[in-house]
């Protein structure tokens, strides 16, 4: 064989990786995966910040048991303080400075939207956020490389509205919502869930995340007599709409959006209020609720204890962020050795967009993890849930929140 020229060697070197270095793609080594993301630590959403350390402890424990093909997986999240701004700014961070794999778990529809333009047009997945909204969910044609993982808010909203015209088909509902993605969302589909009872709607109201309380909001709903409320509020505003509601002596029948149904937030509500305005309300729910007894001899529970105990001692078990924190990391995993042995950005995009996860053991019996490159809603089943005094009871079959 003829002896390669210095030239055509010098070619090839430029072409290798180097040493030490498998792979040429950003944030993976031979030993390391890096992803980031951001979460809320500050700020009116700061109850969902617990989903980034919960996340983590569950890295920490699939790389004490190997990590994927031997590659530890390290998660960098950064806080925005729940300002799309300030999402764009570190995300940016992450990737030019950090150099990560991809970003992951970014909470929150308008921070997922402000960050999508940047990272499609530079081709880094932005995978599984926080998010349900249909302007992320059917944006694949124009931004392929983004993935919520939160039900359709439009399916949740429509499975209330249809809820309401079997069983309280003579209801005069008032609805508050956040204007934004999220709440425009829920609010079209109740609309669409009511069908003709949709005329039933006495009265709406909007609030801004800048909005330092939603009283007057309130007090307009309950100048409605609207004996049913459609709650399609963030955590803070949730809390002080139950609460406003008791001090003016208005009692709907409460729906609650499932952001905002952690049972934390629902005890203040109810500890503020007697549990006269909590007890009976609905919602609904995708993953299992670490507080009722009906999960305490699930593998599940005794996994996700083992886990925060370990991991993440700060941690509340009670906490159903953290829960969910865990919920997404698992399908994270679950992409990432997809991904294949030498993931690239494109392996993982392709293994987000072909997921078929049946095994997720903090999910719902039933509910499971299924993606296409045409169907960018990973959860498309969950159940209806009722506030008993202090818990979240299931009742009914499996819902299609589309």
């Amino acid at each position: 064989m003829k002896a390669l020229g210095p030239a055509i060697l010098a070619a090839l070197a430029l072409t290798m990786p180097a040493a030490g270095s498998p792979t040429s793609t950003p944030g993976v080594t031979a030993t390391q995966i890096l992803i980031g993301g951001t979460v809320p630590l500050s700020g009116q959403a700061s109850a969902f910040g617990a989903v980034g350390p919960s996340a983590t402890a569950y890295f920490r424990y699939v790389n004490a048991h190997g990590g994927v093909f031997g590659r530890k997986i390290k998660y960098v999240y950064r806080d925005d303080g729940y300002d799309p701004s300030r999402t764009l700014t570190e995300t940016r961070r992450l990737v030019e400075q950090d150099k990560v794999f991809a970003i992951f778990n970014t909470i929150g529809t308008e921070h997922t939207i402000a960050i999508r333009g940047y990272l499609n047009a530079i081709k880094v997945p932005e995978v599984f956020a926080g998010t349900g909204a249909a302007e992320v969910g059917r944006g694949y044609k124009q931004f392929p490389w983004t993935m919520g993982f939160l039900p359709s808010f439009e399916g949740e909203g429509a499975i209330y509205g249809r809820y309401v015209a079997a069983h309280r088909p003579k209801a005069k509902i008032a609805v508050l919502y956040e204007n934004s993605d999220y709440g425009n969302d829920l609010l079209h589909g109740l609309q669409r869930g009511l069908g003709k009872h949709a005329k039933q709607i006495v009265a709406k109201a909007s609030y801004e995340v800048t909005d330092s309380d939603v009283n007057s909001q309130i007090a307009k709903l309950r100048a409605s007599h609207a004996d049913t409320f459609m709650l399609f509020a963030l955590p803070t505003y949730a809390i002080q709409s139950f609460v406003q509601a008791y001090k003016l002596g208005w009692f709907p029948r409460f729906f609650v959006s499932s952001v905002s149904i952690e049972p934390t937030i629902m005890s203040i509500a109810r500890s503020n209020t007697h549990g006269k305005e909590t007890n009976g309300a609905l919602s609904f729910a995708f993953v299992k609720d670490p507080t009722s007894p009906r999960w305490a001899r699930d593998p599940a529970l005794g996994l996700y204890r083992k886990i925060l105990r370990r991991y993440d001692p700060g941690g509340k078990v009670s906490d159903v962020y953290n829960w969910y924190g865990m919920t997404v990391a698992y399908s994270m995993v679950d992409a990432l050795r997809h991904a294949g042995r030498n993931p690239s950005r494109a392996s993982l995009m392709h293994a987000v967009t072909h997921m078929n996860e049946r095994n997720n053991p903090f999910l719902l019996p039933g509910v499971f993890v299924r993606t296409s490159p045409t169907n960018y809603f990973p959860i498309a089943k969950a159940k209806m849930v009722r506030y008993r005094k202090n818990l979240w009871v299931l009742f009914g079959p499996l819902v299609n929140p589309r």
